[in-house]
């Protein structure tokens, strides 16, 4: 593991709470912009964020309308868990630890349902890109309830992960 807590990580990178749960700091947002594929509107071409969860928290269900890359850089397993927009429910495990099936990076495809925690004890620092660059705008959290009748066969999961 690492010799960092988490709260020293958070005050070493400056990071702030996220509405969605962890912590976050965006560290990059391309000068560059383009014209979104849902709207008619502008974005930066691409925007990076340090995103922090520690074990026992969670980030909760949310979509945004561009796709988004998630970086494993430090700490423990993160697991992520999306539902597209046919109601399929995935599950990944992001970290180091090739051999056991974790991967260091994962693509969220734009407007897919997704949510994180840490397994077991300690924090995970990921990254996460998005592209065409993020919004918050585009963001959407849907409420518990919104979710569990669009999705009755994963309520289960839906109460895990919204509050």
């Amino acid at each position: 593991m690492n010799s960092l807590t988490a709260q020293e990580v958070i005050a070493a990178l400056g990071l702030a709470p996220h509405p969605e749960g962890g912590f976050f700091r965006e560290t990059f947002r391309a000068p560059a912009s383009v014209t979104a594929p849902f709207a008619p509107v502008s974005r930066a071409a691409s925007t990076a964020i340090y995103f922090l969860l520690r074990a026992g928290e969670f980030s909760a269900f949310h979509s945004v309308l561009s796709d988004e890359v998630w970086h494993h850089y430090l700490g423990g397993t993160l697991e992520l868990h999306t539902i597209d927009r046919q109601g399929m429910h995935q599950r990944v495990e992001l970290g180091p630890n090739l051999q056991h099936g974790e991967c260091p990076q994962w693509v969220v495809s734009a407007g897919t349902l997704q949510a994180a925690r840490v397994i077991g004890d300690g924090f995970a620092l990921c990254g996460c890109t998005v592209a065409p660059g993020f919004d918050f705008a585009d963001f959407s959290m849907p409420s518990r309830v919104e979710l569990a009748t669009r999705y009755p066969a994963l309520s289960d999961l839906i109460e895990s992960f919204t509050r």
